[in-house]
């Protein structure tokens, strides 16, 4: 086009119409109609109280349940003559067989011999070994304090099987799961055909990929393994595909004018380019990892989930506590090995110090061999000693501080638990869970549709119809009204404290690192204290899932204001605005997305331990899983919990990432795995 005024010529623009979910398409008359809905539905469920609930009694069966404990049966009677099932049979039993071997080295004595074939002394040298070739000497140190507390807290076989499952469960992720996010990063066909199936796996609360496990492979360390890789498969997959996606345009535009192949592409330019962000991906799948293989012990996984299990079920705080200790610490130092690997990689050495370095791991390669040698030759340092022993004493302790916090501070925990549960959380499930079955379906299937599009709205749709034809209704109201309350009070919380963090520098170096660990520790273990505290209550369940998801949520709402211009910021303090009013008029409208991303995760975050807290007396769908594990009756009940709260999760899930898409676009492209 010319440049010249004479030249030009005047141009009306037509104006694009905005697609039904585009952000520009601000409708006020949705606010309203939701209001509306809610105020109908409030309505509606006050003066039809307690009617066309869908209620059973936790011991009747629907249509779908006894379906499934029928499936079970002609399952296991077909086991050995049905074709599919002989292979899988098969693959099950072979990992079976890794498994056991891997525990004759390093765990278990094996046929034949009176101790493992590496006793424990040549195991603590190999695990040194390993994170000095991957970090350095100070998390080696660390290494061989948490495998030191191993032993000394009399947990050395458990902790070296939950190690097991869970880096066996990591190869296998590694081996499918960097090749499927290569291809990802590279095809948008490929991610659009694999993005739906990661979004419903990273919506699975942990647990409920258990039942269906064992329906086709049994209890064992096998079928654990399955389930913890299918767990620990989307992140990798996921970060794996962004760091690919991330590599320049420009860099690949320059390799591919070298006359490079699109192999050579990938192995020189790509793949050390997202490097590091594969290994956050590999840190991120083997949290999940651990946090699925600990709780695997409900179907007889081998490891330190075990104790934990036995321990709660009979109340026992102080066992619960010393083989929760070691889980954490076993999480924190994997953290914290993956990600000083990951910050490796931007270390720039000298020839003298790669050198030095090589001259050290071989030395010490050489007394890893010697300690090896050394455990097979002397009996005392095959089988860990039984002094110094810390985990009775720690165990008596953690049980004497329950008991005491029973005793003495019943006193504040009880009305703590019976105001909360009295003058909120009843009132709450009883307008959810006893409002008539039409006008809750209504609402779900409405708002979902108001807040984020039409797509949301027939997910929505789908997903209500799935609880209603699995059977359990009533229960998965519950569970939605104890969920739904968690998440306002982790929303709550983590608004507080990330806009604390994201204006006081102090305060997020503090925070942050606190933030950090409770990030790593598997929901599992939150149980403990929250029991110790406050007893087997929906309370309980409630706490755990509050200490659990408040820290992703916290964390997205800081980086989102702490992401805001500062030209913003100086502009808003220039014209004489107030702390709060920078904070209410500024930060937190122009955050919204970081906020909705923190509703989103937080909520998915409290529906993972919301079912393991039927444990510990949730009620809802949670006891209704749990209750399937150790019921035959109600196995298909069970399952039938599991979809259910699948479902919700999706609903929800979805919901809210169409209100991120909403808000701002550019964040619903991709799930944080944060």
């Amino acid at each position: 086009m010319s440049t010249t005024v004479e030249q030009e010529t005047p141009v009306v623009e037509q104006p694009t119409p905005p697609t039904s979910d585009a952000p520009a398409r601000r409708r006020p008359g949705r606010g309203l109609a939701l209001l509306v809905l809610l105020a109908a539905w409030v309505v509606v469920s006050l003066v039809l109280d307690g009617r066309q609930t869908l209620a059973v009694a936790r011991s009747d069966l629907s249509p779908f349940a006894r379906w499934v404990n029928d499936l079970r049966d002609s399952i296991d009677a077909s086991r050995g003559d049905n074709p599919v099932l002989v292979a899988l049979g098969t693959v099950s039993d072979g990992l079976d067989t890794v498994i056991t071997t891997l525990q004759g080295f390093l765990s278990d004595a094996p046929a034949g011999r009176p101790v493992p074939e590496i006793g424990w002394l040549g195991v603590v040298a190999i695990a040194v070994w390993l994170v000095l070739l991957v970090s350095g000497w100070r998390l080696a140190v660390a290494c061989a304090v948490v495998f030191a507390a191993f032993g000394t807290f009399g947990y050395w076989q458990e902790s070296i099987d939950t190690l097991i499952i869970t880096f066996l469960s990591v190869l296998i992720v590694l081996v499918l799961g960097i090749p499927l996010g290569l291809w990802m990063g590279n095809s948008r066909r490929a991610t659009a055909v694999v993005t739906p199936v990661l979004d419903l796996l990273q919506t699975l609360p942990s647990l409920v990929y258990l039942l269906p496990i064992t329906l086709v492979f049994g209890i064992g360390g096998a079928p654990s393994v399955f389930a913890t890789l299918l767990y620990a498969l989307p992140p990798v997959v996921r970060i794996t595909a962004e760091g690919i996606r991330g590599v320049s345009t420009g860099t690949l535009e320059a390799a591919e004018s070298l006359g490079t192949t699109r192999g050579q592409r990938l192995r020189g330019v790509q793949l050390p380019m997202a490097r590091r962000t594969i290994i956050v991906g590999i840190n991120q799948s083997i949290m999940a990892a651990l946090s699925m293989a600990t709780i695997a012990a409900f179907i007889n996984s081998p490891g330190l989930g075990v104790p934990v299990v036995t321990a709660l079920s009979s109340l026992d705080v102080g066992t619960a506590f010393t083989a929760g200790v070691l889980i954490a610490f076993i999480a924190i130092l994997l953290d914290r090995v993956t990600t000083a690997a990951g910050e490796r990689t931007r270390l720039v050495r000298t020839a003298q110090k790669v050198r030095q370095r090589r001259v050290g791991l071989a030395v010490a390669l050489v007394l890893v061999g010697v300690s090896v040698y050394l455990s097979r030759l002397y009996l005392d340092l095959a089988i860990f000693p039984d002094s110094p022993d810390l985990g009775r004493p720690v165990s008596t302790a953690a049980q004497a501080v329950a008991d005491w916090a029973n005793d003495n501070g019943s006193w504040l925990t009880q009305p703590i638990s019976n105001g909360f549960t009295v003058a909120l959380l009843n009132p709450f499930q009883s307008l959810v869970a006893d409002s008539p079955w039409w006008a809750t379906a209504l609402l779900l299937v409405v708002a979902p549709f108001l807040i984020a599009g039409w797509r949301s709205g027939v997910i929505a749709l789908a997903c209500v119809g799935v609880i209603l034809g699995v059977g359990v209704w009533h229960e998965a109201m519950v569970t939605l009204a104890t969920a739904l309350t968690a998440t306002v009070i982790v929303l709550a919380i983590s608004v507080v404290l990330g806009v604390l963090m994201a204006n006081s520098r102090r305060t997020d170096v503090v925070l942050r690192p606190l933030l950090d660990a409770a990030q790593t520790i598997p929901p599992f273990v939150y149980l403990v204290p929250a029991l110790a505290l406050f007893g087997p209550t929906r309370f309980t369940a409630i706490v755990a899932a509050i200490v659990y998801g408040a820290p992703v949520a916290i964390k997205l709402i800081c980086d989102g204001i702490q992401g805001i211009a500062p030209t913003t910021v100086e502009a808003a303090r220039s014209v004489g605005s107030s702390r709060m009013q920078l904070i209410t008029k500024v930060q937190l409208p122009m955050a919204r997305s970081s906020v909705a991303l923190a509703a989103n995760q937080g909520l998915l975050y409290v529906f993972a331990v919301i079912v393991i807290g039927g444990f510990v007396g949730a009620g809802g769908l949670g006891y209704l899983v749990v209750a399937g594990f150790s019921q035959t009756e109600l196995y298909g009940k069970g399952v039938a919990a599991g979809i259910a709260i699948t479902a919700l999760a999706v609903l929800f899930d979805r919901m809210t990432q169409g209100w991120v898409s909403r808000v701002d676009p550019q964040k619903s492209t991709s799930k944080e795995s944060t």
